[in-house]
């Protein structure tokens, strides 16, 4: 015969199941967020790069510009 806290003990030893398999999923779904993130965060900083780069040959010193056609 099974006692009171058998089914008691049953019950718990479900819920951990439940929530080591919950806490799996969640980490599963976080390592690929941060790969996400890491990759996002590596493809602005090449974005920046190249807006500092266009920044800077884009735009030159006022006195390197020729004059204006009716000088």
């Amino acid at each position: 015969m099974k006692s009171p806290d058998a089914g008691r003990i049953a019950e718990l030893e479900a819920q951990l199941a439940f929530q080591d398999g919950t806490i799996e999923t969640l980490n599963q779904s976080l390592v690929a967020l941060r790969a996400q993130t890491d990759a996002l965060e590596r493809r602005v900083a090449a974005l920046e790069s190249k807006l500092k780069g266009f920044e800077a040959s884009a735009v030159g010193r006022i006195e390197d510009e020729p004059p204006p056609p009716h000088y």
